[in-house]
């Protein structure tokens, strides 16, 4: 998003959006504390963000929802805001993508997902087969790529969030995209992944669920074996 560097109004408007646009969906209390900024301070923000449609206000995810009482909204970035950002595709490139699937047909745009999905497991290999914690190391790569991605512990393994896609409004139209996506996670991760949600169907983040590797999870037999 372009702001006018003489209005300091409007530097702190747009960091409060790209914020969300790189940390997922937020309440105010939270973005307030992540800025340094009194809750009536972001939220004027926050309410003229979402009067020019950048953001959008929902109910937070039922998985979220650890406290008693009503829970707080959280903020999220409207397909709008993400047009304001930087993608990394161009209009040409996503006529070319229609072409392909009008003239070819299904198997013509699944074999350009999987080829680019090809190229994304060859440029992370190094970086995340040599790391001990590959979710976190796959996470460093996709921010590097554009993705604004981090990874945090859940359940019984891990969640990787990618917290902007760059091509959110091609894949919306091609899910293969997103589905040859999560293979190369997976084969990168070395382990089956889940993905739980795509910002390409309107979710707020994209989201995939990591398992635990199987020797985390010895029987208790097993163990004593050990000892």
């Amino acid at each position: 998003m372009k702001t006018s560097l003489a209005n300091p109004d409007l530097r702190t408007r747009d960091q409060v959006a790209r914020t969300i646009l790189e940390s997922g969906p937020s309440t105010a209390i939270a973005l307030a504390d992540r800025l340094k900024m009194t809750p009536a301070g972001i939220r004027r923000h926050l309410d003229s963000l979402i009067e020019d449609g950048i953001l959008e206000e929902r109910e937070p995810h039922s998985r979220s929802v650890r406290m008693r009482g009503r829970p707080s909204k959280v903020f999220v970035m409207s397909d709008l805001g993400r047009e304001q950002f930087e993608h990394s595709y161009d209009d040409l490139a996503v006529s070319a993508l229609r072409f392909i699937s009008t003239q070819g047909g299904d198997h013509l745009v699944t074999g350009f997902a999987r080829q680019r999905a090809d190229e994304i497991s060859k440029k992370s290999e190094v970086e995340v087969m040599t790391s001990k914690d590959r979710p976190r190391a796959l996470a460093r790569f996709l921010t590097k790529e554009g993705y604004a991605a981090s990874s945090h512990s859940h359940g019984v393994g891990v969640e990787l969030c990618q917290h902007h896609c760059p091509i959110a409004h091609v894949a919306a139209e091609f899910p293969q995209l997103c589905e040859e996506e999560t293979k190369a996670f997976a084969q990168i991760l070395g382990t089956h992944v889940q993905r739980l949600a795509t910002i390409a169907h309107g979710d707020g983040v994209c989201t995939t669920f990591i398992p635990q590797p199987k020797e985390q999870f010895r029987k208790p037999t097993e163990r004593k074996k050990r000892k």
